[in-house]
């Protein structure tokens, strides 16, 4: 049975200034300023609003500003503080609804309201901040309770710690669990779910999200100006930013939402979100349930997807199907609703195609196992992996079980699934048979980046410091692996690179070692043309890297190249953002002894990191081109090599381009649904108008100007 409180416990009024999207609300600073602003109603404005069926237990408790037609409020019921701004008869437009200015129906309790505000057949609002021109619109319960955080992991004054609200990512167990707050990034996530060894640094981390957020009780719940909320049964403990659009919800609790009128987040129909933290730009719409979460900006999510204890990364899409307990990085992809994706660190750019079962708990015997993938990874349709495992980038898996766990150190390779012929693997499979794929993502990724304000800027180029070092321990894998091979069938010994390099493997058969966890053999087949292929890839990279940083800098190879010495230093991937290893140890070191002592430091260390990220990706590109040259520095003849090199190379990729998607022209099983070729280009488009086709010979044309903008 409910307990009897009387009236005035309703309104408990402000306990210091609410906790708002962007540190500040116009509204409530404004008239905190300026109290004047508001005043009481007059006699014959209360007997007039008793008149049109409104009531209140203390008429004097109820503050209005000028100018005030209370002929705009009818069948409203008022308790504890409340605060109405401009009131006129005035009709507010979203797309094509139309609502009257005014308060109709509706039951306000202890609430600021802003100005030119349209609120009908809402049943409960308590304790918000409501800002200007927001339209309010059959609604049930609209509630802020005195202990609301917002999504954050806060405790709050006189609560136990129980009530914590952590993200359980990369471990079911919750080994890595996180503290949500506030503006929190994807890199902030991997660093504190990463280093679980180094205890200071986890206490350190936590100290610097405790002091995000306050502990003290009474914060208002707020709705940010240009607001839309329409039909939504359950608003409890949530925070919108501006020009927020929320219609058809069943559930929102404890949430913080980030919108802005440059980047509105709209929710829709049949969404229940609990405990979560939503970016600028997002869109989550059709059935989606979502617990203990934090979405990054311009995500979507959509058609019934479940995302629970999941931190999802800028430019995400995930819909029709299962996450759980897992970080991951930009630009993700999702759309099946037969997929599952459970306890991993996915490092971006990643495809889960239908049926991929990956991390289930049902093929392990516990449910502490993780799944660790760099950049770009793909598994096929209906294939399942049990855990650990972890990929290098640009990994792609064909159909099928994998009953034993995987750790494959080799990039953009491709791991077969037939166990009757024998597991393979196949490096450089991308670059050696679709390039068309490799290019185009590269390309779209960029493309979709919409975010107006960027807090952390993601490398979306396959070819890149990370790809570049895992394709440097690869080449030295296959040298180790074919040098065994060799031995095993030949009296002495012979250098592996020289055997890669000049081809002469005849029917050596290569095995990967400590490949997969079974007593299986691992094959790499085409282990050559892999290793060439590699060779390719990294004089690609370092020619572009140096063109790319020369020709906006003015300075000479030369120059560059005199004063770029030392080793190759290792990166990591920090949230999509590449940051070489020893400004990440840095960084840790820095916030141990204090130096950075809050996370908007270790953000402008990030930020600090991007400006010098053109030129650190130039001096591994030099790097790169000496070992291969294998000179301590270059020469001009070397640069000239490198130049013709690069023209070729980008000839020959504009080109594979062209034929990857010719081959579905050519195919004459592509024409059996079709008449005639005028009716498939009519739906297909010509091979030749294909925009990414047309994008490719533009980028030729701009990489091979820049040749000519550098001396050296």
């Amino acid at each position: 049975m409910n307990r009897i409180v009387p009236l005035a416990s309703f309104g408990y009024g402000f306990i210091e200034a609410p906790y708002l999207p962007d540190g500040k609300d116009e509204w409530y600073l404004r008239n905190k300023q300026n109290p004047g602003s508001w005043r009481h109603l007059t006699d014959g404005e209360i007997r007039f609003l008793e008149a049109e069926g409104n009531s209140s237990p203390a008429w004097n408790d109820v503050l209005v500003s000028d100018p005030f037609d209370p002929s705009c409020i009818r069948f409203c019921s008022f308790y504890g503080l409340v605060r109405l701004g401009a009131i006129q008869p005035e009709t507010l437009r979203f797309h094509d609804f139309e609502a009257p200015e005014g308060l109709y129906n509706s039951r306000i309790i202890s609430c600021d309201i802003g100005d030119h505000v349209s609120i009908s057949d809402c049943s409960y609002i308590s304790h918000y901040l409501i800002g200007n021109r927001v339209i309010l619109h059959e609604n049930g319960e609209i509630q802020c309770t005195n202990h609301a955080k917002f999504g954050t992991g806060i405790v709050k004054e006189g609560e136990d710690e129980s009530v914590r609200v952590t993200i359980a990512v990369m471990n079911e167990a919750e080994g890595r669990a996180v503290i949500p707050f506030r503006d929190m990034t994807i890199g902030d996530a991997w660093l504190c779910a990463k280093h679980r060894e180094d205890k200071p640094l986890m206490e350190a981390l936590a100290g610097l999200t405790e002091k995000t957020m306050s502990h003290k009780r009474g914060y208002y719940g707020t709705i940010g100006d240009d607001s839309v909320i329409k039909g939504t049964r359950i608003i409890k403990d949530v925070e919108t930013g501006p020009a927020c659009y929320i219609k058809g919800a069943n559930k929102l609790k404890n949430l913080h939402i980030s919108s802005s009128e440059d980047e509105p987040t709209q929710l829709g129909e049949g969404i229940e979100l609990v405990n979560g933290i939503i970016g600028y730009g997002c869109r989550v719409f059709y059935g989606v349930k979502a617990v203990r979460f934090i979405l990054e900006d311009r995500v979507n999510l959509k058609y019934g997807a479940r995302v629970l204890n999941s931190i999802i990364g800028d430019n995400s899409t995930i819909s029709c199907c299962e996450v759980l307990s897992n970080l991951v990085f930009p630009a993700h992809e999702q759309h099946h609703n037969n997929s599952f994706l459970i306890a991993t660190c996915i490092k971006g750019q990643s495809n889960m195609a239908a049926g991929a079962n990956i991390g289930s708990n049902h093929n392990s015997r516990g449910a502490d196992g993780e799944l660790v993938a760099g950049r770009g990874f793909w598994p096929a349709l209906s294939s399942t992996l049990k855990h650990n495992c972890s990929f290098a980038s640009f990994t792609l898996i064909t159909k099928g079980n994998y009953p034993y766990e995987l750790h494959n150190p080799i990039p953009f390779a491709l791991i077969s699934g037939d166990r009757g012929n024998g597991r393979v693997v196949m490096p450089a499979y991308w670059w050696l048979y679709n390039l068309y794929a490799l290019e185009r993502n590269s390309w779209k990724f960029l493309a979709r980046d919409k975010r107006k304000h960027p807090r952390q800027i993601y490398e979306t180029d396959y070819l890149a410091p990370d790809t570049v070092h895992e394709i440097l321990a690869a080449m030295r894998l296959l040298e180790e692996w074919t040098e065994e091979a060799w031995a095993k069938r030949h009296a002495g010994r012979a250098k592996g690179a020289s055997l890669l390099e000049k081809g002469k493997l005849e029917d050596l058969v290569v095995e990967a070692k400590q490949f997969e966890n079974s007593a299986f053999p691992v094959e790499v087949v085409k282990a050559s043309e892999g290793y060439r292929a590699y060779k390719d890839m990294l004089s690609y990279y370092g020619e572009k890297s140096l063109l790319a940083y020369l020709s906006a800098s003015g300075e000479s190879l030369s120059a560059f190249d005199k004063r770029t010495a030392g080793e190759m230093i290792p990166w990591e991937n920090v949230g999509g953002q590449l940051i070489r290893k020893d400004h990440m140890d840095t960084l840790r070191h820095d916030i141990l002894t204090g130096k950075i002592d809050s996370w908007d430091g270790v953000h402008q260390a990030y930020r600090e990191f991007a400006t010098h990220y053109e030129e650190e990706k130039a001096v591994l590109g030099i790097q790169v081109l000496r070992m291969l040259a294998g000179h301590a520095h270059l020469t001009e003849k070397d640069w000239a090599k490198c130049l013709q090199h690069l023209a070729d190379v980008r000839s020959y990729i504009e080109m594979q381009v062209y034929l990857t998607k010719e081959k579905d022209y050519q195919n004459p099983f592509r024409m059996v649904t079709y008449e005639n070729e005028a009716e498939r280009d009519a739906v297909l488009g010509k091979v030749d108008d294909n925009p990414f086709i047309l994008q490719s010979k533009k980028t030729t044309q701009s990489l091979l100007a820049l040749t000519k903008r550098v001396s050296f």
